[in-house]
Parts: C-alpha cells; structure tokens; sequence
C-alpha cells in the first residue's frame, strides 16, 4: 500500500476559537502549535502545510504558573552591538499581551520557512473580541 501524501490545494483548512482565558500557558501553545501544523489530521505530511487557522481570544487572561510573571524572561537582540534585551513577561503583559502566546507558539513551531508559514494563520487577541466573524469559526475545547 502507498502512502498518502497530502497536496497543499487539496488540503481544507478550519477556523478554530480557543478561550485562553485561565488555561496555562505552555499546554495552551502546544495544542495551538499542533492544530497548525495539521497534527491532528489523517492527512498529516510534515512537509506540507496541512494545518488549520486558530483564534485565540483573552490573552491577556492566560495563566502562567509558579513565579514566571517576575522571573521569566523574553530575550531578543536588536542587531546592533551590545543590543540584546530582556523584559519580563509582567511587563509584556502590560503592553502587548497578546505576544506572549505568539512567542510561546512560535518556539513550539518548525524553525525554517514552513514553519513561518504556518505561523500566519495564528490570530491572537487580548480582549474577547475578534474580527474574523465571517470565517464562521468553530469553538475548540480541549
């Protein structure tokens, strides 16, 4: 028997809406990063964008457990010497609480140009609005 390997027009994509509100963080961003990546299809190749497009709404509500919110750390570096920086995911949260799914997402995702592309159909909001109504996107429970 042959396997089945999945097309990139052949495949169908779903919208999917998850309520980050007190789910912890890093179990929140693995079941994102697999429904991305088309883990939980039949028709999973790991070469080809099989994923679906994910909402994730109240981000600014997401839980991250122990003393995270003072210790960790997101650390970039601005391309300039002596340019690398450290924020605090407490401060994060103040200013743009929707980047901490997205970094957490991110890291959880392939590090080449396919995992870049199947990071564009994340959709992250702080609040529980979002503008993709038209979509018709499904709740996920998990």
């Amino acid at each position: 028997m042959k396997s089945y390997l999945a097309k990139e027009k052949e495949v169908e994509r779903k919208w999917y809406v998850i309520d980050a509100e007190d789910k912890v963080l890093g179990r929140l961003a693995s079941e994102v990063a697999s429904i991305l990546r088309g883990k939980k299809k039949p028709i999973y190749t790991p070469n080809v964008d099989t994923g679906d497009y994910v909402i994730v709404i109240n981000a600014d509500k997401i839980r991250l457990t122990g003393k995270k919110w003072e210790q960790k750390q997101h650390v970039y570096h601005t391309g300039y010497p002596g340019g690398r920086r450290e924020v605090s995911y407490k401060e994060i949260l103040e200013k743009h609480p929707e980047r901490i799914v997205q970094y957490a997402v991110k890291g959880m995702m392939p590090k080449n140009s396919l995992g870049r592309r199947m990071l564009r159909k994340l959709k992250v909001y702080a609040g529980s609005e979002h503008m993709h109504e038209a979509q018709t996107p499904e709740t996920y429970e998990f």
